[in-house]
């Protein structure tokens, strides 16, 4: 396990240099005047040009020129620093302020997809062929057939400003009440995608050798689905939710824009439109590292689901 562990970490080195150095060429190689667009249509004097430009290099062209300011951002995030934006704040403050929203929000929609995609999946795949299971299928198709650009705003219709079951907004400094619609359309994708890789992985299982064994010997049949059907009809779910999770913290853009939310995917959007070079790469730096490492703590957690995985 260790060596697994050692190797893995470092792929996970190789990775966030390989992702970084590619989110870096993209933001700053596609950008024709970032001075500019930042400051949109008001005129940018040529003080206030000689300096940014100083600061950040961008006085520097060409091929050497990009990989002087891309290894000297690497030097400065090695050392905790991310760095400021064109706009003069501290990225590291945006990120403390964005990153609790987003973290809530992101919890509240995996904590959707655990309690009842998971949990209708093993009562679907437990219950195949029933009209709870039809159902279910039904509605998550429609779910994964609805995309979020679309859902986001009709729940927000609906629910926030029709009915008024939920703010419409959340605010700059939003409560878990306000974040719960959002956060329940951000999850509404994992759910169905969670109940129906627990239904066909619980469905597998119930049909696998070693539960017939189990009914042969006598055990209890609560027994056998919470030891036995349970444990390795989670293997692949746990696959797909340490990912997911990885993906929400990622921020959510479409969500966070709909619903007015101060997170990390609202300023991650704001940064490509204003193209913002150092505020998108060191959101998208930080996100890479949490993605990383949530899909380590998967693999380390099969072992733990199955004894018969060993890292050799």
């Amino acid at each position: 396990m260790f060596r697994y562990i050692v190797r893995r970490l470092l792929q996970m080195v190789l990775a966030f240099f390989g992702t970084t150095l590619i989110v870096y060429a993209l933001m700053f190689a596609g950008q024709n005047d970032p001075i500019q667009a930042l400051a949109g249509e008001r005129p940018v004097t040529p003080a206030q040009r000689a300096y940014l430009t100083e600061k950040f290099h961008l006085d520097k062209t060409g091929v050497d020129g990009f990989f002087y300011r891309y290894f000297d951002y690497i030097k400065n995030l090695l050392q905790g620093d991310l760095g400021e934006s064109l706009t003069g704040r501290s990225i590291g403050d945006i990120l403390s302020a964005a990153w609790p929203v987003t973290a809530k929000l992101a919890l509240i929609a995996i904590g959707v997809a655990v309690i009842f995609g998971v949990s209708a999946g093993v009562i679907a795949g437990m219950r195949r062929g029933s009209i709870f299971d039809n159902s279910t299928l039904v509605l998550t198709l429609l779910v994964l057939g609805v995309p979020t650009i679309v859902l986001a705003p009709l729940a927000q219709y609906l629910f926030g400003v029709k009915w008024q079951w939920f703010p419409a907004t959340a605010g700059s400094d939003p409560s878990f009440y306000a974040l719960l619609l959002p956060g329940i359309v951000l999850g509404s994708l994992s759910l169905a995608t969670a109940l129906r890789l627990t239904r066909t992985s619980v469905a597998e299982s119930l049909r696998a050798d070693y539960v017939r064994t189990a009914k042969s010997k006598g055990l209890k049949h609560r027994r056998i689905i919470s030891v036995h059907v349970l444990r390795n009809s989670l293997i692949p779910v746990i696959t797909f939710l340490g990912v997911e999770l990885g993906n929400l913290m990622s921020g959510a853009i479409i969500t966070e824009g709909v619903f007015n939310i101060p997170g990390v995917g609202f300023n991650l959007f704001r940064g490509i439109q204003t193209e913002d070079g150092p505020l998108v790469v060191g959101l998208v730096s930080v996100l890479v590292i949490i993605y990383l490492i949530s899909n380590l703590i998967v693999d380390i957690l099969y072992a733990v689901l199955d004894p018969r995985i060993r890292y050799e």
